[in-house]
């Protein structure tokens, strides 16, 4: 489901990003293949330089379908911008894309926090969030990267996910599927 980015992959995302359903929605906008590869290189060189971790999303046969990332990463903590292309909304790629993401970000990076602005008219993306059971409204709790993120007017919500909150899920879903098994014998 996740692999590396490269250049390779540029068309085939290119095209899928230029979607008017996904292209208002993508961090780093392209308004050509050739801008996409270069956005693309800059991307890869700024996750060599640690300043950001990108993924691309592949569908079962490894075709790409879009990008995961963690953007403005401080203090162990980082913002999540996903896109998916519109062909493969609603078959629960973005879901499956995520926890591998996560698991990677909280196994092997060492990252304590995912921030998650979501604009407060986008319903796909917050529909998304609320289907996370480990996200939590950070409004509140984070105002100072709430305000930060609503500097010119108030757009986004915030969401975060904490690494103690997404391993405790974790743990407990397990738990619950052992527990399953365990009913069924």
């Amino acid at each position: 489901m996740l692999k590396k980015r490269d250049l390779h992959e540029v068309p085939v995302l290119y095209q899928l990003m230029s979607h008017p359903d996904v292209f208002p929605y993508v961090r780093h906008k392209a308004a050509s293949s050739d801008e996409f590869y270069f956005v693309t290189k800059q991307t890869m060189e700024a996750e060599e330089n640690g300043e950001l971790i990108s993924r691309t999303i592949t569908d079962e046969n490894y075709h790409p379908i879009g990008t995961i990332n963690l953007f403005d990463i401080q203090n162990n903590h980082g913002f999540l911008a996903t896109w998916i292309g519109q062909p493969y909304f609603g078959k629960g790629y973005n879901k499956v894309a995520k926890e591998q993401f996560f698991d990677e970000l909280f196994y092997v990076h060492d990252i304590e926090g995912i921030f998650m602005k979501v604009r407060k008219t986008n319903k796909r993306s917050l529909g998304a969030v609320l289907k996370l059971p480990y996200a939590a409204l950070a409004n509140a709790t984070y105002p100072h990267v709430y305000n930060q993120i609503n500097k010119q007017a108030d757009v986004y919500d915030l969401f975060i996910i904490t690494k103690d909150h997404y391993l405790a899920y974790q743990q407990f879903a397990n738990s619950e599927s052992n527990l399953t098994e365990e009913d069924a014998m």
